[in-house]
């Protein structure tokens, strides 16, 4: 199993992102969270399949329809991180 940890910034809290992100993980079989840090970004920690994580990686980079996202940064992370299911926190 890979797993991603990605930092979200731009127009991305109070947009739904959390919840658009939980679904189009659920819709890949990815687990892990999406969660709004107090600068106004996302974090977004996904482990999976390498294609399906490849795929959510790409939506983030523009979100949902209300978003505006201005960056998209990812790395490697621990998939002892990860917990079951996709949660929105």
């Amino acid at each position: 199993m890979t797993c991603k940890r990605a930092w979200i910034s731009g127009r991305v809290q109070g947009v739904a992102f959390r919840a658009y992100t939980r679904a189009q993980a659920e819709a890949l079989g990815l687990r892990g969270y999406a969660r709004n840090l107090p600068d106004g970004s996302v974090e977004v920690l996904a482990c999976g399949d390498e294609q399906a994580l490849d795929a959510l990686l790409r939506w983030l980079q523009h979100g949902p329809p209300a978003a505006r996202v201005d960056s998209v940064r990812s790395e490697d992370a621990p998939a002892d991180d990860c917990p079951p299911g996709f949660r929105v926190r």
